[in-house]
Order: C-alpha cells, then structure tokens, then sequence
C-alpha cells in the first residue's frame, strides 16, 4: 500500500495473517518489603475484528493469594491479583500468542468517509443510530482534555469538506513528522499541553495528542494500547526483549467504524501492530498497576519480546 501524489491511501497488496509471540516482562525491586499489593493489568491481548488472542498465561512471583480475570467497561481483559506475602520484589510475565490480520508495508486504505463536519453534526446534541461507544470519546478525558490548542493544531489537517478519514491521516503524519521521538522529556504525568507546546515526547503522548486534536473538534477518538514488533536491518539479529509496549489511536467514522492511525510511525495499523487495550486514554488501560503497603523506593524493569512464529507453530 502505499500514497499517491495527494496523501490519498491506495491498496496494492491484501492483508494477510501473522502470528506473533509477546513475552512482556516487569519486574519491581523494592528497598523495603511489601506486605500486601492488589494489583490490575492489561496484557492479555483482545479480540478484535482483525486479530484473536489463541492463547495465554499470567506468571506472578511471588505466587498470588487471589487471582481474578474479567473484562472490563471497555471490553477489555483484565487480569486482578493480590500478594499478602512479604517480599522485595514482584515479577509479571505475561505470555500470549496472538493471530493478526497484518499489511506488509507501512501505509493502509483509508476507506471513504463523510466530510468530517457531517460527523461532527451527526454526533451533535440529540445523536441517534450513533454508536454509544462513539459518542463517549468525544468528551475529555483524565490525560486528554480538549483545548482550544490542540483544535488549531488540527485544523490545517481539517480543511472544510475534508473526508473524515484522510483529514485524521493527514493530522497523525503531521504529528509524526513536527513531533521528535524523546524518551527523556515525558513521564506518564507529563500534560498534554506541555507535549504539544515542546513537540516532544514518546508513543503514549503522540497518541494523546492526535486524540486530544480529534475531539477538540467535536470528533471521537480513543487510546488504543499494545505491541509492536520491532524490524530489524537485513542481516542483523533479533535481539530478545528489545521490543517495547506501544500505544496509538483511533477515530469513528459512519459505515466504516473504528479506524486505527500510529503516528509515532507514520503507519495505519495493523502492521506489526497487535492490540491489547483500548479506552479513553493511557490511564484506562495501564498495562500494570497496582496499590502496595511498605516498599518504600523501588526500580522498576520492562523488557517486551514480540517473535513472529510460523502460522503451524503450536500456541502457548
């Protein structure tokens, strides 16, 4: 797939499935022992119209008291646990494998799409046959809220009788390409208006930014969290545990549904792209959470594998 001379999406080659294996490892280290912690995570991968998690397990060290897996406002599994036992440390591992619907190449079809002024009108006040699922995400959110800011951020990319679709492309390669990937300048608490003012930041905030410029234009938009795998150069070895979580975004169109954008790569998912949360921001989806008694200061290691197995190769 690739874009011709106008940004337009154009199809040359079909999806086809892959299937990955994600490792994703955390572990804690704490100064002090933790006598109690309850905690959340979201690393079980979810089912979605072009992906299905064949298999998966949670390993916690040390052994939990309680263990609990649900699905949460957003249709997303989670797993609750609780340790009760002292400890100076906690390891997660969780381990899935999952089956997805890829592209070969970086860019997909942008499906057509209403002029997104007709969406917004259509999602007004008094909306109906609109999905609730979309009308929520146009409000603001605990990570996102909606400013004026962001709104004229976007509105180069929101030229009137734009279709919705190839505006909202047009905003996540703009935010690819004016944004500078820096690992250094944000934390999870880093505000949104602090990213877009530096142009700063790493894929959870990229993500942020392209949800805050679509619903301060009255448009839904939604967090989606998940896996990337890493491509190596021709040649060079995979190095185990080098990949990381990642996060991007999506908008709603009528007909089309939700429509995925990954600005921190310019990219229309899913490529190597596999999905394990979605909700209204990074906050609804934490991949790892949780409430302690004790530690005091503690150190924290993530380390994610994403391996692309043979479509033969047995689940987990």
């Amino acid at each position: 797939m690739t874009r011709d001379a106008d940004g337009t999406f154009l199809v040359t080659t079909p999806p086809r499935p892959a299937r990955f294996r994600v490792i994703h490892r955390t572990r804690y280290a704490y100064a002090l022992p933790v006598d109690l912690c309850h905690n959340e995570a979201h690393l079980r991968p979810r089912a979605t119209p072009l992906q299905r998690c064949l298999a998966s397990r949670l390993t916690i060290d040390p052994v939990p008291s309680v263990v609990h897996d649900r699905v949460d406002y957003f249709g997303n599994p989670v797993s609750y646990f609780v340790a009760q036992l002292p400890q100076r440390e906690l390891t997660v591992v969780s381990t899935s494998e999952v089956e997805v619907a890829t592209h070969d190449v970086a860019d997909g079809q942008v499906p057509a799409s209403p002029p997104w002024e007709e969406v917004r009108e259509l999602l007004g006040p008094g909306a109906r046959n609109v999905p609730l699922e979309a009308r929520e995400m146009l409000l603001g959110s605990p990570m996102v809220p909606v400013s004026a800011a962001l709104a004229d951020f976007a509105r180069p990319s929101f030229a009137p009788g734009r279709p919705l679709l190839d505006a909202v492309a047009d905003l996540s390669r703009r935010i690819h390409r004016d944004f500078t990937y820096d690992q250094e300048f944000s934390t999870v608490a880093t505000p949104i208006g602090e990213v877009l003012e530096r142009r700063r930041g790493v894929c959870q905030d990229f993500a942020h930014v392209g949800i805050g410029c679509v619903r301060s234009l009255g448009l839904p938009a939604r967090y989606v969290s998940g896996y990337i795998e890493t491509v190596r150069d021709p040649g060079q070895p995979r190095l185990v545990g080098a990949d990381a979580s990642h996060a991007w975004f999506a908008t709603w169109a009528p007909d089309t549904g939700w429509f995925d954008f990954d600005p921190t790569n310019d990219q229309i998912p899913p490529r190597q792209h596999i999905t394990t949360a979605w909700g209204r921001d990074y906050s609804d989806v934490t991949p790892l959470k949780g409430v302690l008694f004790g530690g005091g200061e503690h150190t924290l290691e993530v380390a994610v594998d994403v391996a692309r197995l043979e479509i033969s190769t047995t689940p987990v």
